[in-house]
């Protein structure tokens, strides 16, 4: 089988390492026994300080700093909530726009307030994903001393109350534009009433992450073909 690689998930936040591994489960399929992976929290590595202006910039911050830190290619992603009609906002500032840092309700609350007076026909967004893979110069690997980023975004409406209780953030009040339409009167469903199949096979995170996940295992297991 050869030997196993680990790759380092820089995250702290469990619904997103749980999120994310259910997502790599799925694509890495047959070299998933080859890869193991472990989050910057089970190797008691610090939160970096999110300096970026942009999500690609912080996903490439918390990657660099995770596979700084352990010696090993990390794999990071930075993502948000982009609102046609705040301008882009909250965009990366989505996980503490109420102030508080992964505070998901009050993030929530303070931005439905903010919609309160929008119309239905306005109140379109997009969930943004930026995925970030980085691989340290350490003997070992395919690629060494590498870095690449790629881009996934789920485009959506934004209701007025809260559904379902599955994911986190700012899933129970957006409606995916890309799902399967319901016959008479079904609604389409939010983000946190959906299965986690469901959800990542039109999610931002499962196509940032299905548009690197060739170059990891490239990078990391095969001979480097695959380029940046």
């Amino acid at each position: 089988m050869g030997q196993v690689k680990t790759v380092v998930v820089a995250t702290h936040n469990e619904g997103k390492l749980r999120e994310l591994r259910c997502i790599l489960d799925g694509f890495l399929a047959g070299e998933g026994q080859r890869i193991e992976l472990v989050s910057a929290g089970q190797l008691g590595l610090p939160d970096p300080v999110e300096t970026g202006t942009t999500f690609q910039e912080n996903a490439l911050l918390k990657a660099r700093q995770a596979a700084h830190e352990s010696g090993l290619p990390a794999l990071a992603d930075d993502s948000g909530l982009v609102v046609d009609v705040m301008g882009a906002a909250p965009g990366i500032l989505s996980a503490r726009w109420s102030g508080r840092h992964g505070d998901d309700q009050a993030n929530l609350e303070l931005l439905l307030n903010q919609l309160n007076d929008i119309p239905d026909d306005h109140r379109g967004g997009r969930f943004v994903c930026a995925a970030a893979l980085v691989v340290p110069d350490v003997p070992g690997y395919a690629v060494r001393g590498c870095q690449v980023t790629r881009l996934g975004e789920m485009p959506g409406t934004i209701i007025r109350q809260a559904r379902g209780e599955n994911g986190f953030g700012y899933d129970p009040i957006f409606v995916p534009r890309d799902q399967q339409q319901g016959t008479g009167k079904q609604r389409l469903l939010t983000s946190a009433e959906m299965t986690s199949d469901q959800k990542n096979a039109i999610s931002h995170r499962g196509k940032a992450l299905a548009a690197i996940m060739p170059i990891l295992v490239s990078w990391v297991l095969g001979d480097g073909h695959i380029k940046g």
